[in-house]
C-alpha cells in the first residue's frame, strides 16, 4: 500500500494517537456512569458546551427531565468534540487519498455534506420540526455513496481503506446518538465500543501500511499471520464480552472475588437471560436491569473466555520471541498480556477502581494495536 501523499502516514499517525485517546477517554466516562450526562444529542443541554453558570443549569433543569451535574456533562461532551476532531482527520485521509480518483474528492465530499446535513434535519434547528425519518435517509445516502465507493476502488493508495474508514466513523457517530436516546441499551453500549476499537485497528493497519519501510520479513510468517488471526479473532469476542459485562454493569457480579465467584467456583448462572441482545425501547438501562444470576453468567463467560486468549496469545508471544527480528514485538505482547490479565484481577479485587478499569480499557486497545499491526506488516521472504 503506497501512501497517497508525502505526509500521509504522518496524519494516520496523528488520528491513531487521537483515536486511542477516544477510546480511552470514552471509557473513563461510560465506568464513571456518565454516559447519559447530556440527555440530548449532539449538544448538551442544548449548548455546543455544557451549562456551566447558575443561569444556564437553572433553565436546563426547567428544559430536561434529567438534572444537570455539571461534573459528569463536561466529560460526556469533550468526549464527542475529541471524537469529532476525529472525524475531521479521517475526512482529511479520505480526501487525500481520493484525490487522484476519478470523482473522488467529489464523492466523499458528497457524501459528508449529506451526513452533515442529516445533524440539523434530526435536531429541527431554523424553526424546522425534527424530521428523524429525513435524517436518516440522508444519512444512508452518504454512506452508500462512499460503500460504491469503497467497492470499487483498490487499496494500492489507500483509496479503499481511507474511505472505509470513514464510512465506520459516521456509524460509530450514529452509535454514540443511539447510546443517548436509547439510554445506553446494553447491545448499542457494545456496538458503540467495537466501533471505536474497529476504528482503532483500521487506523493501525493504515498508518502502518503507508508508513517507509516498515515492513517485517520473517521465514515463518505465513504461520505466525494465521496464529495472528485467530488471536485476532478470539481478542475481539473476549472485548465484545468485556463490553458485555460493563454495560450490563456486571463487573462485580461476583463481588470482589478471584478466581471464585461469590465464593463459590460454580454459583448459580443465567446464561438464557444474561445474553438476550435485544430488550426493546424505551427501558434505562443505567444501573443495569439483570438480576444476579444473569450478571454472574456475563461475568463469568468473560473469565472463562479469558483464560482461551491469554493461552493463544502466549503461544503466540513466544513464537516471536523465536523468531529472529521479532523479538521485541514478542516481548511487547506477552507484556501486554500480563498488565492487562492483571489489571482484570484488580478491577475485581479492588472493587473497581476507575483508573484500573480505564486502564484495562487502554490495554485492550494497545493489545489490538500490536496484533494488528504484526499483520499489517508481516512478509514471507521473497
Amino acid at each position: 500500500m503506497n501512501a497517497p501523499s508525502r505526509h500521509f502516514h504522518r496524519l494516520a499517525w496523528a488520528a491513531l494517537i487521537l483515536a486511542l485517546g477516544v477510546i480511552v477517554f470514552g471509557g473513563f466516562v461510560r465506568l464513571s456512569n456518565a454516559g447519559l450526562s447530556c440527555p440530548d444529542w449532539p449538544t448538551c443541554y442544548g449548548k455546543a458546551t455544557w451549562p456551566t453558570q447558575d443561569h444556564e443549569i437553572a433553565s436546563a433543569n426547567e428544559a430536561f427531565e434529567r438534572a444537570v451535574e455539571v461534573s459528569k456533562a463536561w466529560r460526556e461532551q469533550f468526549h464527542r468534540h475529541i471524537a469529532a476532531l476525529l472525524g475531521v482527520l479521517v475526512l482529511a485521509l479520505s480526501l487525500l487519498a481520493a484525490r487522484k480518483r476519478k470523482g473522488g474528492v467529489a464523492s466523499v465530499l458528497a457524501a459528508s455534506a449529506l451526513v452533515a446535513l442529516s445533524i440539523p434535519v434530526y435536531m429541527g434547528v431554523g424553526g424546522m420540526a425534527p424530521n428523524h425519518a429525513l435524517s436518516v435517509a440522508l444519512w444512508l445516502a452518504g454512506e452508500l455513496i462512499l460503500l460504491v465507493q469503497v467497492l470499487r476502488w483498490s487499496n494500492v493508495d489507500a483509496a479503499r481503506l481511507s474511505t472505509a474508514l470513514l464510512m465506520v466513523i459516521i456509524f460509530q457517530a450514529v452509535l454514540g446518538m443511539w447510546t443517548v436516546i436509547w439510554l445506553v441499551k446494553p447491545a448499542i453500549v457494545m456496538a458503540h465500543l467495537l466501533g471505536g476499537l474497529l476504528t482503532f485497528s483500521l487506523l493501525t493497519w493504515l498508518a502502518w501500511g503507508t508508513t517507509p519501510s516498515s515492513a517485517l520479513v520473517a521465514a515463518e510468517a505465513p504461520k505466525l499471520r494465521r496464529l495472528l488471526w485467530i488471536g485476532l479473532v478470539l481478542l475481539v469476542v473476549q472485548i465484545a464480552l468485556g463490553g458485555w459485562t460493563s454495560a450490563n454493569y456486571a463487573a462485580l457480579a461476583c463481588g470482589t472475588d478471584y478466581p471464585t465467584c461469590l465464593g463459590q467456583w460454580w454459583p448459580e448462572q443465567d446464561y438464557a437471560e444474561g445474553f438476550v441482545l435485544w430488550r426493546g425501547i424505551g427501558v434505562d438501562y443505567e444501573g443495569g436491569v439483570l438480576d444476579g444470576p444473569a450478571r454472574v453468567a456475563i461475568q463469568m463467560a468473560h473469565r472463562l473466555f479469558a483464560l482461551l486468549v491469554v493461552g493463544h496469545l502466549l503461544v503466540v508471544g513466544i513464537r516471536l520471541l523465536r523468531t529472529p527480528g521479532l523479538v521485541f514485538w514478542g516481548v511487547m505482547l506477552l507484556v501486554l498480556l500480563t498488565v492487562q490479565v492483571a489489571l482484570g484481577i484488580s478491577n475485581i479485587m479492588l472493587g473497581l477502581p476507575l483508573w484500573v478499569a480505564t486502564a484495562h480499557n487502554a490495554g485492550a486497545a494497545l493489545l489490538l494495536f500490536t496484533v494488528v499491526g504484526l499483520l499489517a506488516r508481516l512478509r514471507a521472504p521473497e
